[in-house]
């Protein structure tokens, strides 16, 4: 049941946004970790008890840690706690892969051992709620929050719906306070709402059309790329895959404040960056911000020696690779993503700031989309095929299969409105608000009206057309 679904949007948000303004305050928060429970469990019935184990285990967790004063034995909880939630993502997320691999390594050497394992079935947002545990007891360890003491407190923010399957990535000591007393007025809705919608439309009007171009020709066989092929299929991926993580963000993002949660911002328009440095400050923040709190720092961060330093960098960027899918492929964007950033360190950086900004915004540009092809890819021999064809190597005849067969007038209009989508143009046409003028301020506001019930009619629309409707984040 994802939010880009008939039956969350016309079943399941009208009733719990119903049902919750309906009760007293004291019970909201029961409301929503009912809603929470039966929103995993419509999709991941089989795998609720693990989330619920994942509750308890995290809960003593952290009471453990809190009550123990000897540094020594908060550091064996915090160990514990730590070995426990990646013991189940690694399980469940990484063992089909690791065993897959072990295997191939163990053909490579002439092996006559079999090392395949049955196949392990990946929990949903099992990335997500790992990632909202772990921020939890480190906090905990780390005094910047008090322990949660109310059992379903703990569960609804580890199993919040808007944050269970996409992000943004909240962490515990950022939201406990909003966990015990929020405030709502019709202020937070009407923003929630709107919000919401233009998340919704972004998903629905850029990210689909987008992923139907670049669905079609990532499928093609790699002796049919050719150069404008290859190009026009990562471009757009680059636009579905920003869209479609931005659009679930912001409708994240959006529900939280009809709940009354403020939750953090995600993306900030990545694809203006001018350096890798400055796109992985725009890129899902939260995640960032994540690895370098309670990954990179605890490794020394910018303390250590030069070699250090770049040593953190690239473990944390394959890790990050690693979070985002069990494969060779995502391994590999993550390293090279680190690797460009080391660079850039190493005085590339300083380079770039003395030349002209078209020319930073290609390089940075073309890294990411280059990048994008191992994110998107479904092998390595898939790779090998469209960045032989990127770099006009391609064996494509360019008959058969042409860039114009994937483009209509209506992907046509979605791609622009993407390419300008990623830019602060919007931002920039909001301060139009600001000027002095009850006239032109009201000029404004009916025009922002109109535009978000033209999207949400247009998203509406295409949804209950049954279009294509593709659901990245299985793959995280």
């Amino acid at each position: 049941m994802v939010f880009s679904s008939t039956i969350f949007l016309f079943l399941f948000l009208p009733l719990v946004l119903g049902l919750y303004f309906l009760v007293r305050p004291g019970l909201r928060n029961g409301v929503l970790l009912l809603a929470s429970l039966t929103y995993y469990a419509w999709g991941e019935s089989k795998f609720l008890r693990l989330v619920l184990f994942s509750i308890l285990g995290n809960y003593l967790f952290g009471l453990t840690i809190q009550a123990l004063r000897s540094p020594r034995l908060r550091q064996l909880v915090l160990a514990c706690a730590v070995v426990t939630n990646i013991g189940l993502l690694v399980w469940f997320k990484y063992v089909n892969f690791l065993s897959q691999s072990l295997d191939d390594l163990l053909r490579l050497l002439h092996s006559k051992h079999d090392f395949q394992l049955a196949p392990v079935t990946l929990p949903l947002g099992i990335s997500f709620f790992t990632f909202h545990a772990l921020s939890y007891v480190v906090d905990i360890y780390r005094r910047d929050a008090v322990a949660q003491k109310n059992l379903p407190r703990l569960g609804l923010y580890i199993l919040f719906f808007p944050q269970l399957i996409a992000g943004p990535i909240v962490r515990y000591h950022e939201i406990c306070d909003q966990l015990e007393e929020r405030e709502i007025d019709s202020l937070d809705l009407s923003l929630g709402i709107e919000r919401f919608i233009v998340g919704l439309a972004k998903k629905m009007l850029i990210a689909n059309s987008a992923a139907e171009i670049a669905d079609a020709i990532f499928g093609l066989a790699g002796s049919d790329l050719t150069a404008p092929l290859a190009w026009l299929g990562v471009s757009a991926y680059a636009i579905q895959v920003y869209f479609d993580f931005s659009g679930y963000s912001d409708m994240a993002i959006g529900l939280a404040r009809m709940f009354g949660f403020r939750f953090p911002e995600n993306f900030n328009y990545p694809y203006v960056s001018q350096s890798m440095t400055e796109f992985w400050r725009r890129w899902h923040m939260s995640l960032s911000r994540w690895f370098r709190d309670y990954l990179y720092i605890p490794l020394g961060g910018n303390r250590s020696s030069g070699a250090r330093t770049y040593f953190n960098l690239v473990t944390v960027f394959l890790l990050c690779g690693l979070w985002h899918g069990a494969s060779w492929n995502f391994v590999i964007w993550g390293a090279l993503h680190g690797l460009f950033l080391v660079i850039e360190r190493l005085g590339l950086l300083r380079l770039l700031q003395r030349t002209w900004p078209p020319v930073r915004h290609a390089y940075c540009l073309s890294i990411i989309l280059i990048t994008w092809v191992f994110f998107r890819a479904p092998t390595l021999s898939v790779v090998e095929a469209f960045l032989r064809a990127m770099m006009g190597k391609g064996t494509g005849a360019g008959v058969l299969f042409r860039a114009t067969n994937y483009l209509d007038h209506e992907r046509l209009l979605a791609l622009a409105a993407g390419v300008l989508g990623a830019t602060p143009l919007v931002g920039w046409f909001r301060r139009f608000q600001l000027e002095p003028g009850r006239l032109r301020a009201a000029l404004f506001d009916l025009g922002r009206l109109t535009a978000l019930l033209a999207l949400a009619l247009a998203s509406a629309m295409r949804l209950s057309s049954g279009t294509y409707n593709p659901f990245i984040y299985f793959r995280f």
